[in-house]
This record gives structure tokens, sequence and C-alpha cells, in this order.
């Protein structure tokens, strides 16, 4: 097949030696919706002759079937891989794309220009270095634009070209290019985007693409493989102070401990000093273990085996640095997040935070504002939504080593995944530390939970009641906390309405107010566990994210869940309080069962069948249950 490198069709070898030396450039295209991404790549891969031949007559026969240029080629298709891609002619995961020419060679992500696919696009430029953001001539500047612009600038890619495509739409007007142009200018230095390289193209034509245009006499700049073979994205990360996080402890046999890992900063040599984080401790560097053997210094950017001289407790998680210089350790942050999630993030949701290979407990504490991507106005917020970008608090359950993401994004970047589905939600960069976390340390007791608990004779427990409005769960709450009493135990209860006449008063029935409802609630639970006591809890608590954010803080055997299970109808035929009847007259928002979901406990230590079961004989259970274990 013509298509294709003549060094790739006589001599393979001699293709791959080559390959080995050159750079290699990671960048993405992204922009609004229909700009042209995907067949600008496609003309990428046809112009460096990265088409093979079965490709190529796959390609022609695709595009007279499906194709969106008249029996032309449809370059779009070489990237465009998913039936729902080609059928809409858009995309909508990224595409990765390799292609190299004599010079340099290249990993192109393909990023969705819909909205709604936001969240794929932050994903595809997490590890670019450069980006061609594309500006469909015939429409300037829009809104997805600006918020690629953003991202980019956010995910501290610095190195920007903007590639104007259609242009032979417009018949090359130079006065209409160098409106966008200005346009464009003027909203990228608003967030730090200040060296901007514009380019008029033709994606489809291959105008300006890898070859300079004659319909464009007036552009005295690079064509776009000019810039992308050129652009100088080498960052020496070898001056920086040595970073390694420890992917892997290597233990092949009883004489062999290293500790692997990606070098993510600095240089590192047998005899340097290190330091363990989180942890603190000290090491000496031995060797450094590679295939097919050992070196005399490792560099940023490659994947080795260290051995160090002492027995040091060393984890999957953990970050090796230069002794000398550490980074910083913290468990508050200032950060920036850009919510992933067709469901709503309210503030005091546990989640997980994988930042390197450390997973730890996160809640947000606070929404400082959201960003309006157009006018870059900071905005106040009590949620975030599907793809807005917000700076936040964030509150870990542990002490974490990081770097701020503009100087390390390894160090700096994480993401949050949903406890209990598992769905990642959230990317985040860390911006700082936030002062007070230096400041506030766990103050030791003498008299610690044990010693409370035995003075009383019992063990500290939470007796958590969930179940829908009208379910009953305060009478049996009440009567659970009387048969205690009468035992001797020493018991208190918290009931959901009561807590609302003081602590909680404050707060109302929005989900944002439900989380930070229970929240408190489970904090305090968790305070009067710590003092002996048993804890009766009645809340509707109807969420399952919250309901574990207060089992995990208690320790094995000490939360024990109780799912009043009442169905809705019967629930609402009680309804003494009328509470229903509002809701279902629209009088009362947000109601548990008429317009908010209850999530019903999937494994609860005990469940009580209201239908079967009276209060007396559903307390006696309860009862029964904390005594017996």
């Amino acid at each position: 097949m013509a298509h294709q490198s003549e060094l790739i069709a006589s001599d393979i070898e001699a293709y791959l030696q080559a390959h080995q030396t050159k750079s290699l450039l990671r960048f993405i295209t992204c922009g609004s919706v229909d700009d042209g991404k995907s067949t600008l790549i496609g003309r990428l891969l046809y112009d460096s002759k990265m088409v093979f031949e079965d490709q190529m007559a796959q390609l022609e026969a695709d595009s007279r079937r499906i194709g969106t240029q008249g029996g032309e080629i449809d370059f779009a298709l070489l990237v465009d891989g998913l039936a729902a891609e080609r059928e809409q002619g858009i995309t909508i995961d990224v595409a990765y794309r390799f292609f190299s020419t004599e010079t340099r060679k290249f990993i192109v992500a393909d990023t969705p220009g819909h909205e709604q696919y936001t969240r794929n696009m932050v994903t595809g430029a997490s590890t670019a270095e450069a980006a061609v953001i594309l500006i469909d001539a015939r429409k300037g500047v829009l809104t997805q634009t600006r918020r690629h612009s953003y991202l980019v600038s956010l995910l501290g890619i610095r190195h920007v070209v903007l590639a104007v495509n259609k242009m032979d739409l417009i018949g090359w007007d130079q006065a209409a290019f160098d409106a966008i142009v200005a346009d464009y200018r003027t909203f990228a230095a608003s967030v730090g985007l200040n060296a901007v390289t514009a380019i008029p193209i033709s994606g489809l034509k291959g105008d300006n693409i890898a070859s300079r245009s004659d319909a464009t006499p007036w552009h005295d700049g690079p064509t776009l493989m000019e810039w992308l073979e050129s652009v100088d994205v080498g960052q020496d990360g070898r001056a920086q102070p040595f970073r390694m996080p420890v992917q892997w402890v290597n233990r092949p046999n009883l004489d062999f401990r290293g500790f692997s890992g990606l070098i993510a900063a600095g240089t590192v040599k047998p005899g340097d000093r290190v330091k363990v984080l989180p942890s603190g401790r000290q090491s000496t560097v031995s060797r450094i273990v590679v295939m097919p053997g050992d070196l005399d210094q490792a560099v940023v950017g490659q994947s080795v085996t260290l051995t160090l001289a002492d027995e040091v407790d060393v984890s999957r998680g953990d970050l090796l640095v230069a002794a000398d210089s550490p980074c910083e350790v913290a468990d508050q942050f200032e950060t920036t997040i850009v919510w992933m999630d067709d469901e709503p993030m309210p503030p005091g949701r546990p989640y997980l935070l994988k930042i390197g290979a450390r997973t730890v407990t996160a809640q947000l504490t606070e929404i400082k504002h959201k960003v309006n991507v157009n006018t870059m106005e900071k905005l106040a917020a009590k949620r975030l939504e599907l793809n807005e970008i917000a700076v936040c608090n964030l509150s870990l359950d542990r002490a974490i080593p990081f770097e701020p993401y503009a100087d390390n994004r390894d160090l700096g970047g994480f993401i949050l995944i949903d406890k209990l589905s598992n769905r990642t939600v959230a990317a985040g960069l860390i911006n700082f530390h936030l002062r007070r976390a230096d400041n506030i340390h766990w103050q030791a007791v003498d008299v610690d939970k044990n010693a409370r608990a035995a003075i009383k004779g019992q063990k500290g427990r939470v007796v958590w009641l969930t179940g829908l409005s009208g379910a009953g769960k305060s009478t049996i709450a009440n009567l659970v906390d009387k048969k205690l009493h009468a035992l001797g135990r020493h018991s208190y209860l918290l009931d959901g309405d009561n807590v609302r006449h003081g602590l909680n008063r404050d707060l109302g029935f929005t989900e944002e107010d439900r989380v930070e409802n229970i929240r408190r609630v489970a904090e305090v639970a968790r305070l009067m566990a710590d003092a002996g006591l048993i804890v009766v809890t009645a809340f509707i608590s109807p969420f399952q994210a919250e309901r574990q954010m207060a089992r995990d803080l208690m320790e094995p055997g000490e939360f024990i869940e109780v799912f009043v299970d009442t169905p809705l109808s019967v629930a609402e035929q009680r309804d003494v309080k009328g509470l229903y009847q509002k809701a279902r007259a629209g009088q009362l928002k947000n109601f548990t069962g008429i317009d908010s979901p209850y999530q019903a406990p999937e494994h609860p230590e005990l469940r009580i069948d209201t239908t079967a079961m009276t209060a007396v004989d559903a307390a006696e259970a309860i009862v029964s249950l904390l005594i017996e274990s």
C-alpha cells in the first residue's frame, strides 16, 4: 500500500531502530462538538503515512457506506471506532492513536466535544503535554471551547495551538480568522494560557496540516505538523528533588526485598539517603535493580526497583523522597475538583480518594466556590453537578505525602471514588494544604474507651435504626432505651426530631442538609460510644453512603444497623404526623418515599418486619442482640 512509510515497507528493523531514538509527545485534541477533531487526527495519521493497506481499504468502504463527505474519504472514521460514534458522527469516548514522523513520535487523544462527555476529556488531558484546541471558523469561540481551555489550563498543559478549522468553508477569510483569534486570546489570558499559537487549517482538505496551503499566503506561522514536531515540552525533572511513589513491594524470595515504582521527579543513585513518607523513616539506597542488570543512576520517568540498606517498613502507596528535601505531609487541602458523575456531590459525604497507589477516605468539607467557565465568575454553591468545576476543601482520614499539582502532576492529582458503587465520580488537583492541618493533633488521654466502658460494666455501642417515616423507629427506639435502663445499662436515645430542635436546628431537608444531619449525629454517637454508652438512634437516614460513613466511624462490632422494614403503603396509612398527606399535596418537598429516595440497607445486623412483629417484640429482639453480643 502506497500510504505507509517507505521505511516500514522496506526495512521494518531499521524503522524500529530509528523509532527508539525519537522523542515522544503526548497531546490532545479538544473543543466543541463538530469542530473536526476526529477528522484532523485522521488526516494526521494519513499525512504521516501511518495508514496500512487493510485500514485504507476499510476506510474507503466505510466512507462510501456511512461517511459524511459524499463518497470522499471521511478521515474521522479512522478514529471514531464505537458504533454510536459512527452513527451520530460524534466522539463519545477518548480515542488514543499513535503515529510518528521522521523527527518525533506521538500519542494523540481524541477527546469528546459534547458537554455530557467532558469527564472523558479530563481523562485524555491528564497525561498530555500539549493541546490542539479546535474552533469551527463558522461558529467562533463557544462555551465548550472555553470549558476545555479552562480544563487544559487547570491540568497544567501550557503548550497550546489554536487550530481554526474549516477555513475553506468561509473562503479563507483572514479578517474572520483574526477576529476569532483575538476573541480566544482574551479568554485564554484570563485562565493562564499566554503562549497560544494560532493556525488556520482545513482538517478535511489538509491545508496547513503537514504542508503549507496556497490559500493562506497571509499566514507566516508554522503548519500544525511543524508545531507538533518542534514544540519543546521538555521539563528537566532531573533538577528536582527525588520522588518515587511505591507501587509494589517486590519480594520474589527470602533474600530479596525491593520497592518498585516510576520515578516522578529527580535522580537517585546507590548511597543516596532517602526518607519514607508519611512515616518519616530514613535509609540508604543499596541497589537500583532493572532488567538486565543494576544501574549506577536512575532518573525521572524510569521504572525501577530500589533496595534499601535498612529493614524499614515500606508499603504500597508510600513515597520515597530525598532525605534532605522531603515533600509535605497533610490531611486537609484546598483542591480544585471537576465533578464527573451524573449524581450530584453534596458536602459531607465520604468518598475514597486515590492518589497514586495510595487510597484513603476523604470528605468534602466546604465548597468555596464553583467557576462559571464563560465569565470565570466565582459562584456560591451547595452541591456540584455533572461537569461543574469548583474550589473545595477536602479532609482526609489520614495524612498523605503530596506536592501541589502545579509542581508535580503525579503527586498532586487524584480521583474520588464512590464507596458503594466504585464509580469514579471526580478528578481533583491539590492546590495547597490548609495551615490548620498542621496545628491540629490528636491529644493523648489516659482514660480510654475501654476504661470508661469497664466502669459501666458494658461495651459502648451504637444501635442505628433506619426506615421510612412512620415505620415505627422512634417507638421501638424508646422501648429499647427503657428496657436497657431497666437492666441497669447506661444508654442514651438520639431521636431524629429531637436533635433538629438543637444540634441540627439550622438544617433543612435537602439532600445536602440530610447528609450533614447524619454526619453530625454520627460524630455525636461516636463520642457517646467512646464514653462507654449504648447509643440508640432513630433516623430515616435514607442514603447508604451516610449510614456507611457512620459505621466507618466505629470499630468492628460497635455499629448495629437495624432496618425497620415497613412498606411505604403501610407507613403512609399510619401517617400520624400528616407528613405523607402534605408531601402528596406538594406542600412538603424532598420527602423520603415520595419525591426523595430511600435506599434500603443491604446487609443490616437486624431486620424488623413491622407488619409481622409488634414494637415490643422488636425492642426485645434488639436488646437480646445487644446482650448476646
